[in-house]
Order: structure tokens, then C-alpha cells, then sequence
């Protein structure tokens, strides 16, 4: 596959491509994203009162249970709600544009997931060199793991929205080389999570992770002219880091195991995060044979 159907996907962009219009829709996107995250944090504080809404928002900071897990994912919704807005308001374009083709994207969303949880179901057969821990109990698990799917699609599909739809379709509309509209976004992507609190190295790792991940995700976008298999991608590999086995401390109030160490312990994750860089770009290989075999 050729970057061809990259064209027809940046065609609704072109008609407001220039960069002002791109900051000034980045700027309020944003806005309504932090709206949208004062308007969860009113919702839990309206229903808990003051001092539950304070041990809420505590909990959320840990996010180490399963509700307070689920909040701080759902955060992330508004960079949706947050780029739909923005397309028809400042770009004058159907907010449906920034995800191709409905047919194709859904198609190429399923064959990316389960491409995605094969390899990772493969790669799990190499030893990791630790043994994970149990986390949450199988019957509270099973009872959270419907909304959790849900909530998760939604925060991969927004994250795909923003820098694989929104700021790769209008960056491509001014820029015709993949340097800007590809590399740009995955290092915005990439930087995103940031997190010096761990140490220099492991935060820059994982910007560097995370940004690969965004290369890998562009170039399906742009081969397929929808942002289906990224999103799916996206979706699998979240699923198995929440959901399945999470590190411990981190995000770990959904997974079914968890990790026996935590974020600070930087010579234990650095090989671990250079395996996941590897098994990444496995899987972004994968899902490119296999939506070329399908010839779709």
C-alpha cells in the first residue's frame, strides 16, 4: 500500500489549511478539553460533596481503584469533543471527515485490534523475567470490564483523533513532505507523556516509546486514509497495559495483575520498554501485511 489514500483523506482540510486556523483550532481544542475535565471533576464534587469530591480527586491522583482509574482515563474524552468542534467551527468541514471513510475505518479498526492482541499474545510466551502479581479480584474484574472497554475505546479513539486525524490531516494540507505531518504530531505525541517525576531517562524512554508508537500509527493512517487501524492498535495495546497486566502504581486500578515493581525502579523498565519498542514495531508490520493481504 501507497500513501494515495492519504490524499483523498486530507481533502476536507484543504479548505481552511492555513497554520493560523491550525493554532487557533489546537488552542481551543485544548480549551474544551480542560472543560470538559473541570466538568468531571464538578460531577464528582456535586455528588460527593467537598470532602468526598477532595478524596476523589486524591484517589484519581493514585489512580490505584477501578473507579478513580476510569475517571482519569475518561479525561482524555475531551480531545474529541475537543477536534469535533473545532472541524465545522474554525476548518468549515463535517467533524466525520477526521475519520475517513465509516466502512473502511470500522474494518480496518477490527483487523488492527485483533492483529494487535495476537502478537502481543505471542510476545507473552517470551519470558518477561519477572512473575506478575494479582490484581484486581476475577468477579469484580469481569463486573468493570464492559464500561472499561468502553472508556477506553473512547480515550484511544480521542487520542487518534486529535494527532493522527486533526493535526495530521491539516498539517498534511499545508505541508506535502511526511517529515512535518508525520513526524510532528508523534513527537507532540510522544511528549504528551512526559513524566520527570521517575527520572530523566526512563521519562525521556518513554517519550521516545510513545513516539514511535505515534510514527507507527501515522503511517497507517496515511496507508489507509482512515484512522481505523491505529485506533485499533491503539485500543489492543491499551487494553493489555490497563486491563490485563499494568504497572504497579500507575493506572493499575482496572488490571487484572499488575507488576511486582513501580515506576521508580528505572533498571528494571528501561529493558522492558526497549522490548515494547521492538514488539511495537512488530505489530505495526503486522497489521500492515495483513491489510495488505486483505487489499483493503
Amino acid at each position: 500500500m501507497s500513501y494515495k489514500a492519504h490524499n483523498a483523506y486530507v481533502a476536507p482540510a484543504q479548505i481552511r489549511p492555513q497554520i493560523g486556523w491550525l493554532m487557533l483550532g489546537f488552542v481551543l481544542a485544548c480549551v474544551i478539553c480542560v472543560l470538559w475535565v473541570i466538568a468531571l471533576f464538578g460531577t464528582v464534587f456535586l455528588t460527593a460533596g467537598v470532602e468526598g469530591g477532595q478524596a476523589w480527586i486524591d484517589r484519581m491522583t493514585r489512580a490505584d481503584t477501578p473507579t478513580s482509574t476510569l475517571l482519569v482515563i475518561a479525561t482524555l474524552w475531551g480531545l474529541a469533543f475537543g477536534v469535533m468542534a473545532v472541524a465545522p467551527l474554525i476548518h468549515r468541514r463535517s467533524a466525520w471527515t477526521l475519520f475517513g471513510p465509516w466502512r473502511r475505518m470500522r474494518r480496518h479498526f477490527m483487523i488492527a485490534t485483533l492483529v494487535c492482541l495476537a502478537v502481543l499474545a505471542a510476545s507473552a510466551l517470551i519470558p518477561f523475567g519477572y512473575d506478575p502479581v494479582p490484581g484486581l479480584d476475577l468477579p469484580l474484574w469481569l463486573n468493570f470490564l464492559p464500561l472499561s472497554l468502553l472508556v477506553i475505546l473512547g480515550q484511544t479513539g480521542a487520542e487518534e483523533l486529535f494527532f493522527r486525524g486533526y493535526l495530521q490531516q491539516q498539517l498534511a494540507a499545508r505541508f506535502n513532505t511526511p517529515l512535518v505531518w508525520m513526524v510532528l504530531p508523534s513527537i507532540l505525541f510522544g511528549l504528551a507523556h512526559l513524566d520527570l517525576s521517575n527520572g530523566p531517562v526512563l521519562a525521556w524512554l518513554v517519550v521516545a516509546a510513545t513516539g514511535l508508537f505515534g510514527l507507527c500509527a501515522a503511517d497507517l493512517t496515511a496507508r489507509t486514509g482512515n484512522i481505523g487501524a491505529a485506533w485499533g492498535f491503539h485500543f489492543a495495546n491499551n487494553v493489555v497495559a490497563i486491563l490485563v497486566v499494568s504497572l504497579s502504581g500507575t493506572l493499575s486500578g482496572l488490571a487484572l495483575y499488575v507488576t511486582p515493581f513501580g515506576p521508580a525502579e528505572t533498571e528494571t523498565l528501561v529493558p522492558l520498554l526497549l522490548r515494547d519498542m521492538a514488539t511495537t514495531i512488530a505489530i505495526w508490520a503486522a497489521i500492515r501485511f495483513a491489510l495488505a493481504k486483505t487489499g483493503r
